[in-house]
């Protein structure tokens, strides 16, 4: 039986580069797995030498099935950095380093995990709440607006694209009709390289996804169908 883990991802700024290199850092539309994969080992209190697929830990988290509902788009900004006294891999330094980083402004998400192994998502629920290391969005300077956990967060016995068509959030009310959602499928059109092997070496695999657009209920009561999903008190 699957059960689904929701997360919540809201901040000012968010940014989920999957093909940034050296003075070009882009950012996905959305959340990629990697960057989810990376908060989760933040909360685990997994080291970057740790996270490898020779790590069971780290090995359980890749088995997780993604997706993503996009409660609001974010709007895509970009940021022109200079920096100094850039250290070079062998072993000088670099004078000035000039960088274009882009990012997603005021975007918020659902976060959705899906698994039949409850006592792993169990796991990571109570890491979420209490995590290691501090958790952020993309970067380390863009901290979550909101809590990322949910006190009643793991929607047992639900799967992946109910939990994500059906939890309204309580303190957000949605603009859009139609809200898009991406998710894993392997039969879908899109590739992602965005699965992580090993954080440490920068390896990754591929998957597949597929976006499609929802709808939730009007008024989102659970009298039309709904489950209200409340942030942290």
């Amino acid at each position: 039986m699957p059960h689904t883990l929701l997360l919540r991802f809201a901040a000012p700024l968010q940014s989920w580069g999957v093909s940034s290199r050296f003075s070009l850092r882009d950012t996905g539309k959305e959340p990629s797995k990697s960057g989810v994969i990376g908060l989760l080992c933040a909360a685990l209190g997994l080291a970057r030498d740790e996270a490898n697929t020779n790590n069971p830990q780290f090995a359980e988290l890749l088995t997780l099935l993604m997706g993503v509902r996009v409660n609001r788009e974010g709007v895509l900004q970009k940021d022109y950095h200079t920096a100094q006294n850039i250290a070079k891999a062998d072993g000088g330094t670099k004078e000035t380093e000039l960088s274009t980083r882009h990012y997603l402004a005021d975007a918020d998400f659902l976060v959705g995990l899906e698994s039949e192994n409850l006592q792993l998502l169990q796991t990571l629920q109570a890491a979420l709440e209490r995590p290691c290391w501090q958790l952020f969005l993309g970067r380390k300077a863009f901290v979550p607006a909101v809590p990322i956990h949910f006190p009643n967060g793991l929607q047992t016995g639900l799967a992946l694209r109910e939990a994500l068509q059906e939890v309204v959030l309580t303190d957000f009310v949605v603009e859009a009709k139609d809200l898009r959602i991406i998710i894993e499928d392997a039969g879908g059109t899109e590739t992602r390289h965005d699965v992580p092997l090993c954080f440490a070496t920068r390896r990754f695999l591929p998957r597949r996804v597929k976006t499609d657009f929802i709808r939730l209920h009007e008024g989102g009561s659970e009298d039309e169908g709904n489950l209200l999903i409340a942030p942290v008190a």
